[in-house]
């Protein structure tokens, strides 16, 4: 196979925050894959030393993978060291403590962002700029949900919800974190439009991300999911009980194609598989497990029925991974349990 024309030359750093986030390990190992280095924003680095000893010890050791401390998103001028000399960015950082609080998440997510596309517009190496948003910002994914997205679909209920006075009990957690990456997202744009910065801008929006875990610490949120109902643990799923997957070796690959994929500009990028309940899961599970004792099936949940163009991920998928469609459910399931038991 030819070997495919890059946006920027191999052997480049590529800046990607919150490293030790579940999605970011797997884009440090795409880029490192197509033959990039890797400098990796984190909130303490004696704390993320498991980046450099365990996932990626063989990288760290040759040179490739670079950790710098960011102890606050939203803090001024936050990125100004860490993006000295990089090549493209991917910010894949956000806050996603659950804080209901929106006067503690949303402004501290958009600061921060904004921050840290101003770094990078004053930054003359920079020429790709990636921001992970989420399906979130979008549309509320509740069960029975229909409709179509397109550019400029926004999930403004969440942010209508996320400001009603308080209390802020944490049952408002999830509808302020996407509050957060509506109004994130929308200042990328903003910024865009506003700014005309001299780097290519792509949006990578992922639904409910599954598959491969590279470290233990990712089994706490949707990666653990499927875990946790293996287990009987039904808490966590029982919150949403419909919902749209996707695996996260396809985020990364979407995420590395948006930086390097030089016909692809100012693309919102909706990296959604297809919609399943977790009764979907449970059944697999059967299957790969026989022998193992499980929870009865959940309450039957609408499914949601939202679309998307998926027709520019699907060809970045062929692209860049030689990959035919979506990484199936089946495949998903079996990646992320194996991966964790």
């Amino acid at each position: 196979m030819a070997e495919l024309t890059t946006a920027i030359p191999k052997g480049s750093v590529v800046l990607v925050t919150g490293l030790t986030g579940y999605i970011a390990t797997h884009v440090a190992q795409e880029l490192f894959s197509q033959g990039y280095k890797v400098r990796g924003t984190v909130r303490d680095p004696v704390k993320a030393s498991w980046l450099k000893d365990e996932v990626f010890s063989a990288e760290h050791a040759a040179g490739n993978l670079e950790l710098v401390q960011v102890s606050d998103l939203g803090a001024p001028n936050a990125f100004g060291a860490a993006i000295k000399g990089v090549a493209a960015i991917a910010h894949i950082a956000t806050v996603s403590n659950m804080d209901p609080d929106p006067n503690e998440v949303i402004p501290r997510t958009v600061s921060g962002i904004v921050s840290l596309l101003r770094a990078a517009a004053a930054e003359p190496s920079v020429k790709r700029f990636v921001f992970t948003s989420s399906a979130g910002s979008a549309i509320m994914p509740v069960p029975g949900a229909s409709g179509h997205v397109g550019r400029d679909t926004w999930n403004d209920a969440a942010v209508q919800a996320a400001w009603a006075p308080p209390p802020y009990d944490a049952s408002r957690g999830m509808i302020t974190y996407m509050a957060s990456k509506v109004e994130a997202e929308k200042a990328v744009w903003k910024f865009l439009q506003e700014e005309k910065p001299n780097f290519v801008l792509n949006v990578v929006s992922p639904f409910t991300t599954m598959g491969t875990v590279l470290h233990p610490s990712h089994a706490r949120g949707t990666a653990g999911w499927v875990s946790g109902l293996y287990k009987g643990d039904t808490s966590a799923v029982s919150m949403m009980p419909s919902l749209i997957y996707v695996n996260v070796r396809d985020v990364a690959v979407l995420h590395v194609a948006a930086i390097l994929d030089e016909d692809t500009k100012e693309e919102r990028i909706q990296a959604w598989a297809g919609p399943f309940n977790w009764n979907d899961v449970l059944a697999i599970l059967r299957r790969l497990y026989p022998t193992h004792e499980f929870v009865g099936d959940l309450p039957e949940s609408a499914a949601i029925s939202v679309t998307a163009d998926d027709s520019v991920p699907l060809k970045l998928l062929k692209k860049w991974a030689q990959q035919d469609g979506w990484k199936s459910l089946e495949d998903t399931v079996r990646e992320n349990i194996s991966s964790l038991l």
